[in-house]
Formats: structure tokens, C-alpha cells, sequence
């Protein structure tokens, strides 16, 4: 009896250890994807900035502009 008991000790302290093993990796990722999320939305800040900068430059250029109230 207590031999089974200490491979089912053994087996849980095993399965444990790959949980944690697990957990780390996964929270290695997170903030990995974390930071790649942070870099691309402030990437996508500047390309909006960029593209509303251009904008405003060319809206005087453009022919047969309707006025805004219309």
C-alpha cells in the first residue's frame, strides 16, 4: 500500500512540474504577444497620424470638392 502511494505521489509531483513548466512558457508568450500588440498599435497610431497629416496637405488640391454642408 504505501508503495502505490508513493508512485502516486511521484506521478502527481511529475504531472506538476510539467504544469509549471507549461505555465511559464505560456507567461513567456503572453508577454512576448503583449509587447508586439503594444508596438503595433502605436505603430498604427503613427501610420493614422500620417495618413490624416496627408490628408489635411492634399484637401486642398481636390477638384470638385463638395462643400461640407452638403
Amino acid at each position: 500500500m504505501e508503495g502505490q502511494t508513493q508512485q502516486e505521489l511521484i506521478a502527481l509531483e511529475t504531472k506538476l512540474a510539467y504544469m509549471e513548466d507549461f505555465v511559464n512558457q505560456l507567461q513567456a508568450v503572453t508577454v512576448e504577444h503583449t509587447k508586439l500588440i503594444d508596438s503595433l498599435r502605436e505603430e498604427n497610431k503613427l501610420m493614422a497620424q500620417k495618413i490624416k497629416d496627408m490628408s489635411d496637405l492634399l484637401e486642398g488640391d481636390i477638384p470638385n470638392r463638395k462643400p461640407p454642408h452638403y
